[in-house]
């Protein structure tokens, strides 16, 4: 594995308004939208269309998108068990559990914490 982070997530208040002016500024970068959903969108490089980099997103927990509520940080795993460690040694060093590891709706292993300053971070094994 030659990465260690899967995708950047932003959040927002006004995805319309987001979009729009990620739109404008990525198209300068070679970075085009993948997927768009009522709550997010997803963008990637154009010589990997197939690969969301970069989210912005309405908080999952339906409050305010502030520096940090909506923001999250994905690193990746080579294995579901180095999530679980991941996981397990962050709460054993203060962290606040996000979600316990498993598989999520893209099929794919995730383990989410806040670390000691609420930012959450999620380790994630690519599935298939």
């Amino acid at each position: 594995m030659n990465k260690i982070i899967s995708f950047v997530m932003v959040g927002t208040n006004d995805l319309e308004k987001s979009i729009k002016f990620y739109d404008a500024i990525f198209v300068h970068l070679g970075i085009k939208k993948i997927i768009s959903t009522e709550k997010y969108v997803g963008y990637g490089h154009v010589n990997e269309p197939h690969e969301v980099n970069f989210y912005i997103t309405k908080p999952y927990n339906k409050k305010l998108a502030t520096i940090g509520n909506g923001t999250m940080i994905a690193l990746l795993a080579d294995t579901k068990e180095a999530v679980d460690k991941f996981h397990a040694t962050a709460i054993q060093n203060g962290a606040v559990d996000e979600g316990s590891p498993g598989i999520r709706t893209d099929g794919n292993y995730y383990g989410y914490v806040r670390d000691l300053d609420g930012n959450k971070i999620t380790a994630k094994f690519i599935t298939g």
